[in-house]
């Protein structure tokens, strides 16, 4: 008699047989994960007693790896916890990027999934939820979420909890449109009066600014960095010296969850590695920070604070909102410089070069998200048309006809 084709990871019918001693032995076919047939036994008081011992010893067997940690049967609490035991056993994302996917997990996407099985969040109901947090809070959040969702289950078709991945298929989340805005010469001579008069006028108490606000926004004007690529400028880093004065960007501040804000190494991508040359305001400022560095080690960071650590992104954020906020001058945060940057550089020279500049793999990212559309046609158009402007013997009353093309 030929023997129906066990699945992987499924055993047969359980024999029951008498032993010597008078105990119950349990005995089955199993399917291991390799693929192969072996026989699986487990002794007993009783019947009952022999087939719970049988069942404990195949959950046990050294061949249930991570496949048998989730099925379409586990929490959406489980998977998530095997998700990030995945990131961390790869390793490739950076200190902030992991604990920002696991912090967009836990408080956007786990709430309304903690509940379910893996079966049970289907395509219909993370639909629902990307667009009721599109509508109710913004259209980041809901892409956030999409995208940590789509990548833990990925894994869980990878490991075979679940045949496909139900995200793939919801609709595409629907950008509101945006208008870029960089600031005008204006607003940033604005910007630079209110920070060069902030706690320095009206006989405050207390230690006055050091100035390093102003120099980090100089730096950001004239190089396009991000606020942590300027914080984790380093003496070798800065060659004022040169003509044009240089800066190298090659690492970025960090700030991990349960560990000291430190200098990273590597920015945010591989092309956000460049060296720029720097106007003249910028190296003045660069020149500044050179002289009040106590230090002539050549790592030592250009920005930090009276202990000599590393500044955070977020303390100069804070810092900036305070200032501007008094100021008047709401909504300017250190991505605005960036975009100015790239704003003036696509008008004198095109986007490629504002693209190459911010570091950018490409002009798409720079043109969609970093430069203010230009309103005003080109002003040649005005010479171009004086073709189509009537002959004068036409306004004299001097034709014969009407004006023909």
């Amino acid at each position: 008699m030929t023997r129906s084709r066990l699945a992987v990871g499924t055993f047969g019918e359980i024999n029951f047989q008498r032993t010597d001693s008078g105990r119950v032995q349990a005995r089955v076919r199993y399917r291991d994960q390799d693929g192969q047939v072996r026989f699986v036994s487990a002794v007993g008081a009783t019947r009952n007693d022999a087939a719970r011992r049988l069942k404990d010893a195949i959950a046990a067997r050294p061949e249930h790896g991570v496949y048998e940690e989730i099925g379409p049967d586990s929490p959406f609490g489980r998977l998530v916890e095997v998700w990030l035991d995945d990131l961390d056993l790869e390793g490739r994302l950076a200190p902030n990027t992991r604990a920002l996917y696991e912090r967009n997990m836990r408080k956007l996407v786990m709430p309304a999934f903690e509940n379910f099985t893996l079966r049970e969040i289907t395509t219909g109901r993370v639909d629902r939820f990307l667009k009721t947090l599109a509508s109710t809070r913004s259209h980041s959040m809901a892409k956030q979420a999409k995208t940590v969702l789509s990548l833990a289950f990925g894994l869980a078709v990878r490991y075979d909890a679940l045949q496909r991945n139900p995200v793939r298929e919801v609709s595409r989340l629907r950008k509101p449109p945006a208008r870029v805005a960089a600031l005008s010469l204006a607003e940033v001579e604005a910007v630079r009066r209110a920070v060069r008069a902030w706690r320095r006028e009206g006989g405050l108490s207390g230690p006055k600014p050091d100035g390093q606000l102003e120099q980090i926004i100089e730096v950001m004007l004239g190089t396009s960095a991000r606020i942590g690529e300027v914080l984790a400028l380093r003496r070798c880093d800065v060659d004022v010296t040169s003509a044009p004065p240089t800066v190298r960007i090659c690492g970025t501040i960090v700030s991990p969850p349960g560990q000291p804000t430190h200098r990273q190494p590597d920015p945010k991508t591989s092309k956000s590695v460049r060296t720029v040359s720097v106007p003249s305001f910028t190296a003045e400022a660069l020149r500044e920070r050179l002289v009040a560095t106590p230090s002539e080690d050549p790592e030592h960071l250009v920005f930090f604070t009276r202990n000599g650590t590393p500044l955070t992104t977020n303390n100069v954020r804070r810092r900036l909102r305070q200032v501007l906020d008094e100021a008047g001058l709401p909504n300017v945060t250190p991505h605005a410089f960036r975009r100015t940057v790239a704003t003036a550089l696509h008008r004198a020279a095109g986007s490629e070069l504002a693209a190459e500049m911010l570091g950018h793999s490409s002009t798409k990212i720079t043109e969609e998200h970093y430069i203010e559309p230009d309103e005003m046609v080109d002003p040649v158009t005005a010479e171009i048309l004086e073709a189509l402007a009537p002959h004068r013997s036409q306004l004299d009353g001097e034709s014969n006809g009407p004006i023909r093309p």
